[in-house]
């Protein structure tokens, strides 16, 4: 069974820093992407960050020069490094992973249950 967990999430001025992670557990044979997505109150959910395992990354416009994704391919872990936070990043953040588990050959699309964030003015 996988399972894939994040942390990190909380209240922050504007201006501050924080990071959230994700991990993958369980009997896995292989993590493909991970990406982290973010919904508003009253918006889509939409990509923020995306790394493939062989670490080429890809950012949402409005968090260029400011968030950066990583991962550590040894402990099947995604991190989001976010600085210089805005009001308007404000949102519950969510982590996707593309996970072939133990017996399988395809890829499966794993979600963790979100976690909020908010930045305060």
């Amino acid at each position: 069974q996988v399972q894939l967990v994040e942390s990190g999430g909380g209240l922050v001025q504007a201006g501050g820093s924080l990071t959230l992670s994700c991990a993958a557990s369980g009997r896995i044979v292989s993590v493909h992407d991970m990406e982290w997505y973010r919904q508003a109150p009253g918006k889509q959910r939409a990509l923020v960050a995306g790394i493939s395992n062989a670490g080429i990354t890809n950012y949402a416009d409005s968090v260029k020069g400011r968030f950066t994704i990583s991962r550590d391919n040894a402990k099947n872990t995604v991190y989001l490094q976010m600085n210089s936070l805005k009001p308007e990043d404000t949102a519950v953040y969510y982590c996707k992973a593309d996970i072939t588990p133990f017996g399988y050959f395809d890829s499966w699309e794993y979600w963790t249950q979100g976690t909020q964030v908010t930045v305060s003015s």
